[in-house]
């Protein structure tokens, strides 16, 4: 059996998407533990940044921030809100919208939240130089991905 050289196009080596998924999969499994002691999983804590951020956001900003689609964020949104850490309210100016915030103990979840950065990076052997070289660079990506989707 002929195997193909290294010009095969199917070749997982050159694919860009495996090394992308790979790493998120384990930059996961990396933030589980972590996460786990705040209550979190990974697609919450993420809702949880933007909103400490800046709050209220509409469903519909969150999920242009976070690229979720509406039926992906909201069983997310109801779980963060069993958990008491954000309210759903109606936008008084135009009901369709919804309006996600946070609540008092979704507030208080930052300060605890604050140390995540820290744990996180403390296990990796890499400098804060190349961490921002390569955010930029995943940055990049995302954008020209978001251009070329249909």
């Amino acid at each position: 059996m002929d195997l193909p050289g290294d010009d095969d196009p199917l070749d997982l080596d050159r694919q860009v998407c495996f090394p992308l998924y790979a790493a998120s999969n384990l930059l996961n499994r990396l933030y589980r533990p972590i996460l786990g002691e705040l209550g979190l999983t990974y697609p919450q804590y993420l809702v949880m940044l933007v909103l400490w951020k800046q709050e209220p956001q509409t469903v519909g900003s969150l999920g242009d921030m976070l690229h979720l689609d509406s039926g992906t964020l909201t069983p997310l949104l109801k779980r963060l809100e069993v958990a008491r850490l954000i309210s759903r309210t109606r936008d008084a100016a135009d009901e369709r919208r919804m309006l996600i915030g946070l609540t008092a103990k979704g507030r208080v979840l930052r300060a605890e939240a604050t140390k995540v950065p820290a744990i996180l990076s403390s296990g990796l052997a890499i400098d804060e130089a190349a961490i921002a070289e390569l955010r930029d660079q995943v940055r990049s990506l995302v954008a020209v991905l978001q251009q070329a989707r249909p």
